[in-house]
């Protein structure tokens, strides 16, 4: 057996070098510096982790704004201290220390996170926030925006991003609702709504259009604004960034709950009268589709891009339904009355009125009406409106082709109602009043832009030429009787009976009809004079009043009873044009 000398092990080994010693040295130095400044702004009995007291005084209002920064960067540096001594030395008291004074400083950000968002609330609502899209400032945002982004920031990276995140959220979930709820938003489920009275739901439809304007416009996107701002350089461990998780889950069910209205006022029962009020709810999804879009635009909001395009796909439906029930409530008006002195159908102001407020909705019908203008059997000589000038987007559009095609509907009607009376030049008279009741109604709206120029001017033409038939038949007679100026002596008597007795016969037969447009009226009084006055006058002159027994009126008595027709049965007959 070999025996080894003693002195091989009488060495002592050479001490390992202390790896712990720079970095014990590097973070005690740093917690020493973060400690001396977090004690100026927090209470040592914040060190207890089980304490909920506050802080000596708000690091972050307007007169400690510079502090603020300055805490920050203390904690990132003492934040780049424990990473690095948690490689070298995890065991370290110090790095026990340093991540017990951090825990300290994150609970006190915490508050003043809190704080800041609520302090200045006023600011942050959404009419304040939206502003922000167009660069405009709103005093005292810009810096309380600046303080949570950099709080935000600072407790991310530091490991707190939940804790931060899960106060935001709280807070402005609670704003959203809060606002919400005093625009009139109400938690009814879809069968609650159904159950109600239709004079109860249209009024909510009031309120819900008002609702939603300010939730899309304004609401939602000054959350999305504020969102995007404070998390806009925070970055999360999974996908989906952290300003977009948190703007998701305060806002979301919010969202998808404002659809629940417009999907119930599309399964109501479909009738005529409740078409106006689906198409305010109808509009007011349309106009806001682009705000929807970019507000709601992340892929785990989808959903609220789907609920707004199927509302629209399901009103859309429920209006098409609507307006085949209103064409359908034309063709049966069954009357068999007609309407006294030759005026305006009820049915023409009733139809007339009925689609010039259509008309006003010009831009949700044509997107609503997307069936080929050939499906309607339209006479080419009715409705043309493929050169549309004025407005050239209604160029042969299916829309334009609906309204002119319900007006066609109204007019064969009301041509179908002329054969009820029994005289034809009141016949002819009754055609061209509501016929120009029509014009008037397409001219002083919105109709003129949809149907055009050449469908006025074409319905123009049909008023003059029903006009001209009735003069012919009602005062034909009349006028082939004048006698003239070329009137022989001996045959004056004989010819002046006859003007007398035709004139009176027409006169009397005629003064009870009635033209309710003053214009209108005028321009057929007009017309009879012209064709009357000039005769008449001169055969007065060579044969004044008192020179012969039968001359019995003057030209001015003549053109008196002219002005006095057409006014109707006094007090029995409306003649307003509305």
């Amino acid at each position: 057996m070999v025996l080894l000398k003693p002195s091989a092990f009488s060495k002592s080994p050479k001490p390992l070098p202390q790896q712990g010693g720079f970095s014990d040295s590097l973070i005690g130095d740093t917690v020493e510096a973060a400690d001396a400044f977090v004690s100026q702004w927090v209470s040592p009995h914040l060190y207890d982790s089980s304490s909920t007291s506050c802080s000596l005084s708000s690091l972050f209002s307007a007169e400690n704004r510079g502090e603020g920064r300055r805490f920050l960067d203390v904690l990132a540096k003492l934040h780049y201290a424990i990473q690095s001594a948690g490689l070298v030395n995890p065991d370290s008291a110090k790095l026990s220390q340093a991540r017990d004074l951090m825990q300290t400083a994150m609970k006190y950000l915490e508050k003043e996170f809190y704080r800041v968002l609520k302090s200045n609330r006023r600011f942050f609502d959404s009419e304040s926030i939206s502003s922000l899209s167009s660069n405009e400032n709103v005093e005292g945002d810009a810096d309380a925006i600046e303080d949570l982004k950099m709080i935000t920031n600072c407790m991310i990276s530091s490991g707190y991003e939940k804790d931060c995140v899960k106060i935001y959220k709280k807070l402005r979930r609670k704003m959203i609702v809060e606002a919400l709820s005093n625009l009139g938003f109400e938690k009814l489920t879809s069968a609650q709504m159904q159950k109600l009275e239709w004079e109860i739901l249209e009024k909510k439809i009031k309120g819900w259009v008002r609702l939603a304007n300010v939730a899309f416009v304004t609401l939602f996107n000054g959350e999305r604004i504020l969102c995007d701002r404070i998390f806009s350089t925070s970055s999360s461990s999974s996908s989906v960034s952290i300003a977009e998780s948190t703007f998701v889950e305060i806002t979301l069910q919010s969202a998808l709950k404002l659809f629940i209205f417009p999907i119930t006022v599309a399964k109501c029962k479909k009738t005529a009268e409740k078409i106006f009020p689906t198409l305010d709810v109808y509009q007011t999804i349309l106009h806001v589709i682009p705000q929807i879009e970019q507000i709601f635009s992340y892929d785990s909001t989808a959903c609220v891009r789907t609920q707004a395009a199927e509302s629209l796909e399901k009103l859309g439906e429920s209006v098409n339904a609507m307006m085949i029930e209103f064409q359908s409530s034309i063709t049966k008006e069954s009357s068999k009355s007609p309407i006294p002195c030759g005026g305006v159908h009820q049915l023409t102001r009733y139809v007339m009125n009925f689609i010039v407020f259509l008309a006003d909705y010009s831009d949700s019908l044509t997107a609503i009406i997307k069936d080929k203008e050939s499906s309607l059997p339209l006479p080419e000589d009715y409705y043309n409106n493929n050169n549309n000038e004025e407005n050239p987007e209604n160029a042969g559009s299916p829309m334009a082709a609906r309204l002119a095609w319900l007006i066609l509907v109204l007019l064969c009607k009301i041509d179908a109602k002329s054969r009820l009376y029994s005289d034809t030049a009141l016949s002819y008279l009754f055609l061209a009043n509501n016929l120009h009741y029509v014009l008037i109604k397409v001219r002083t709206s919105n109709l003129k832009v949809v149907l055009g120029d050449d469908w006025v001017a074409n319905h123009e033409v049909k008023v003059t030429q029903y006009l001209e038939k009735y003069e012919k038949m009602a005062w034909g007679d009349v006028i082939a009787s004048l006698p003239g100026v070329s009137t022989a002596a001996a045959k004056a008597e004989e010819a002046l009976r006859r003007f007398n007795k035709a004139f009176e016969e027409t006169y009397k037969k005629h003064k009870n009809w009635v033209v309710p447009d003053p214009k209108l009226r005028d321009e057929i009084k007009a017309s009879i004079a012209s064709k009357l006055m000039g005769g008449y006058t001169g055969f007065y002159k060579k044969y004044p009043v008192g020179s012969s027994d039968i001359v019995r009126f003057t030209p001015e008595d003549l053109n008196g009873y002219i002005s006095d027709l057409y006014i109707g049965l006094r007090g029995s007959v409306p003649v307003s044009t509305n």
